[in-house]
């Protein structure tokens, strides 16, 4: 097993403990997803051996090859990536939760597929909390309606709420959309929806996963500071989902 890696989520873990702690819950209560795109399967084996919690892909054909070879065994996999409508065949049934589920139309499809498998899929709902035209997910506002839409769609199961926030360099811009994140959240689960429970807020990754829990994540999605950074030919790019 890789020293390195093992090292790292040993680093990671102490910070989530660290920073769940100070927000007046148990380290136990943060669920680490190592985000590893483009990672060979065995620094994905050695990240399972180490001890995270779940296994994120962002490409449905990357991760499509590394399943076969059996990259993922013992560990849940989540696909975190932006999902294309007709690409969603290729991940439902096979993605223990898919992260990334930000329109209605999504929501449809999914229900549609897990329906015709005879099974229930696990969801979140991507939020585009930063407002950015680039990005995938429903706007804040339009969070209750897909909740309400999903409630109605069989073989989908919402579990909560998913966000990939602006990126800043000061890290307290940051936290603003973290905590409008968590106060979503809040008033999302004090609605009953049938299918739909509000077990997990996803949202902080290699830079910001601390502040991202101390404003109420329960599940961050941790790359660079995992695996390392990933080399491309103009150099070093830090990365994660």
């Amino acid at each position: 097993m890789s020293k390195e890696i093992t090292d790292n989520i040993a680093r990671v873990r102490a910070n989530i403990a660290e920073a769940a702690i100070k927000s007046g819950r148990s380290p136990a209560d943060v669920t680490l997803v190592a985000a590893a795109k483009t990672q060979p399967v065995e620094k994905i084996r050695q990240a399972i051996a180490a001890g995270v919690d779940a296994i994120g892909e962002n490409r449905v054909q990357e991760m499509g090859q590394k399943h076969t070879q059996g990259a993922y065994r013992g560990a849940p996999l989540h696909f975190i990536g932006h999902l294309q409508s007709n690409k969603t065949s290729r991940v439902v049934g096979v993605c223990d939760l898919i992260e990334s589920v930000g329109s209605p139309a999504l929501v449809s499809l999914i229900g549609k597929k897990s329906v015709s498998l005879g099974i229930v899929q696990k969801v979140l709902i991507e939020v585009n909390i930063g407002r950015e035209a680039q990005k995938s997910g429903v706007l804040p506002e339009n969070t209750a309606q897909i909740l309400e839409l999903a409630s109605h769609i069989g073989g989908m199961n919402v579990l909560g709420l998913m966000a990939v926030p602006p990126i800043f360099e000061k890290k307290d811009k940051n936290c603003r959309y973290f905590d409008a994140m968590y106060q979503l959240f809040v008033d999302m689960s004090q609605k009953k929806y049938d299918n739909v429970s509000m077990h997990f807020l996803s949202m902080g990754m290699s830079d910001s996963y601390a502040e991202a829990i101390l404003a109420g994540a329960n599940m961050v999605r941790i790359g660079s500071a995992i695996f390392g950074e990933r080399e491309t030919e103009g150099g070093l790019l830090n990365w994660d989902s």
